[in-house]
């Protein structure tokens, strides 16, 4: 998957991305970092094809974002799990299919609830579900069609600490097995340095990537892994990374 050139300036003249030039490797996790209203969110719904370019472009194996969504190839995962109401659990993720123009895979689908720990609630609906649940069923829907490329933005944002830490060990290794290239939208440091192969570090908007940093930890990764040296070392790296980038951007007079 590669961006070349991309950058997205809104009507009124307000610039959210600066040209850019990246690439992420096949089957590897990425997470882009940086300060609230950078432009994360808007690269990600470029590359989802949510978003026009206002100049550059996304290829995804020389296929535009929208030729992948269509054959079910990229999966999209927001904070707000946006589950349909009146559907089941399994309804919902059996939606998925339905909308790429997949056959109905049942198996499929009830591997999928009993993957993302819900199994007894496949008949359930969305608002007898606590968040994170709610949040396992949006990732079991978007993990239905198979995708080759999955983007997560804040996906575990909207539930409590304890529940993000779980759902941050739970459901990484049920994509990433697969060699689905990810990438992950977070405000959390430890969040992404537990998730990711790569974080990405973005200045403040219009965004530009100021650092490029590897996450070497092997897989899988457990409850213990923050309190290691390496760990916390990556962590310190990508911490360093947003204080330059936030200080590249204070004005002189405020120093």
């Amino acid at each position: 998957m590669t961006c070349v050139g991309l950058a997205k300036t809104y009507p009124g003249g307000v610039q959210a991305l600066r040209p850019i030039d990246v690439t992420f490797a096949e089957g590897q996790t990425t997470a882009l970092v940086g300060p609230s209203g950078c432009g994360k969110s808007t690269l990600l719904r470029l590359v989802a094809g949510l978003e026009q370019p206002s100049a550059g472009e996304v290829r995804i194996a020389g296929l535009p974002p929208a030729g992948q969504a269509r054959q079910g190839a990229l999966a999209v995962a927001f904070q707000d799990p946006s589950l349909l109401p009146w559907l089941s659990v399994r309804g919902n993720v059996a939606l998925a299919r339905k909308l790429a123009r997949q056959p109905a895979d049942p198996v499929l689908v009830e591997d999928l609830i009993g993957l993302v720990g819900l199994d007894g609630f496949a008949d359930t609906r969305p608002a007898a579900l606590s968040g994170g649940m709610r949040q396992r069923a949006a990732i079991a829907r978007a993990l239905a069609t198979r995708p080759r490329i999955l983007l997560l933005d804040e996906p575990f944002g909207a539930v409590d600490e304890l529940t993000r830490q779980q759902l941050a060990r739970d459901l990484p290794p049920l994509w990433q097995p697969r060699g689905t290239t990810t990438l992950l939208v977070t405000h959390s440091v430890p969040e992404a340095v537990m998730l990711s192969d790569r974080v990405l570090v973005l200045s403040p908007r219009p965004a530009r990537i100021m650092a490029d940093i590897a996450v070497p930890l092997q897989r899988p990764r457990g409850a213990a892994l923050p309190e290691s040296a390496a760990f916390r070392a990556i962590a310190a790296q990508v911490t360093a990374a947003l204080a330059l980038s936030d200080a590249e951007n204070t004005p002189l007079a405020a120093q």
